[in-house]
């Protein structure tokens, strides 16, 4: 049985409005929200209007608390290991500046490491005076597990790793790094941004401490709100960065509690039209269900490829035999900025990824400004064809 007859593609259509103006192939972006997620934000922001902010979530307390139960089971956690944040960077952030890290501490990644990742990386090695050290990859991009088992030892603080990276449609190992953290009782933490709503997440078969994603990419939410999870057996031991009066409770003069679930990650005020907008996206992926979604984007995907190998001048960007919805590539003798703004011309959406969002993986495989495509599985092959065509023209000059 084929991914589309599994998934009622018609109504797909139907509940996607934004199919109706543009070929949307930026999905890794941010992709378009089906209408009943758009509905939830407006209803919810008209009854602000009507009744005023604080009402409103007053009135909506059952649904905004569902949101952290969808959350919970997309991912297969416990609600209370779930904080609603501004966006996954946030997330990933109030978590990652949460470890206790000490002089002399090492600190384990990909090649393929987005930027706001690295960075963050490079921060606590100055302050904190710990190394950061990269996990090698072979020519195909997989992550070399015999290595990563022996770089082990027991000053190994962390292990931090992206799900799939923003400039390629590699998918990392991250069942198999995790087997390899939790028998050594290593903080994991995974970085989720991409993979979720484009394929099944379980922290339990993953085996991560910490897990951060979006609501706006492959979920299709809303911009500005995302979530972060924190497995209950570590939360006591990280110190959020920054607190407020939702994160801890002021009990004397002198002294705050911390809360004793996720929700230390979070702050007071949040956009509650988005959170209830992620929630309603994530309920309408698991209606569709995450194999489902997953099956149908990686035939689109490989649809995809298949048509761009056989463009001359065409150079694909793919590593590791196994790959997900982002299809990255560059036209010979074309800058790349300039032949998205060609497509976008045409009313097809795709975007640019830049050596440095990917600094290492970019270095080590020379590579040029990428042009970034990524389907999802309300796209069609006739979507594809029409893409294709478009970047042979360009192609020919």
């Amino acid at each position: 049985m084929s991914s589309e007859t599994k998934i009622d593609i018609e109504r797909v259509f139907t509940d996607t409005p934004g199919k109706k103006s543009c070929v949307h192939l930026n999905n890794c972006g941010s992709s378009l929200m089906p209408q009943s997620v758009l509905q939830s934000q407006i209803t919810h922001l008209e009854l602000e209007a009507a009744i005023g902010g604080y009402e409103a979530a007053n009135k909506m307390h059952r649904e905004i608390e569902a949101v952290y139960d969808s959350v919970a089971r997309l991912i297969n956690c416990h609600r209370d290991e779930v904080a609603v944040v501004e966006n996954a960077t946030v997330g990933w952030a109030m978590t990652f500046y949460a470890i206790p890290f000490q002089a002399g501490d090492r600190i384990l990644t990909v090649e393929a490491e987005y930027a706001s990742n690295y960075v963050a990386y490079l921060q606590i090695a100055k302050e904190k005076n710990v190394s950061v050290e990269v996990i090698p990859s072979d020519e195909n991009g997989i992550v070399s597990l015999e290595t990563l088992k022996e770089m082990i030892d027991d000053r190994v603080r962390v292990i931090s790793v992206t799900h799939v990276p923003t400039n390629s449609g590699l998918v990392n190992p991250v069942e198999e790094i995790g087997k390899i953290a939790r028998k050594h009782n290593i903080l994991y933490v995974v970085d989720a941004c991409q993979s979720a709503g484009q394929m099944p997440l379980d922290v339990e078969k993953i085996q991560c401490d910490v897990l951060s994603a979006t609501a706006r990419k492959f979920l299709r939410g809303p911009r500005g709100v995302g979530f972060v999870y924190v497995r209950s057996s570590v939360i006591e031991h990280l110190h959020p960065p920054m607190i407020d009066l939702l994160s801890a409770t002021w009990v004397s003069e002198n002294e705050y509690v911390l809360r004793s679930d996720a929700r230390r990650f979070e702050n007071w005020e949040n956009n509650y039209a988005a959170k209830l907008g992620m929630g309603a996206c994530i309920d309408y992926a698991l209606e569709i269900g995450l194999d489902n979604i997953q099956a149908r984007i990686d035939e689109l995907a490989n649809y995809l490829r298949g048509n761009l190998r056989a463009i001359d001048g065409v150079k694909l960007h793919t590593l590791g035999p196994t790959q997900c919805g982002i299809v990255t590539f560059s036209i010979t003798s074309r800058d790349s900025t300039d032949a998205v703004q060609k497509i976008l011309e045409q009313g097809v959406n795709v975007s640019t990824s830049s050596p440095s969002s990917t600094l290492l993986d970019a270095t080590k495989n020379n590579l040029p400004v990428l042009i970034r495509s990524s389907v999802h599985y309300y796209n069609d092959h006739q979507e594809i064809d029409r893409f294709v065509s478009i970047i042979r023209d360009i192609a020919k000059g």
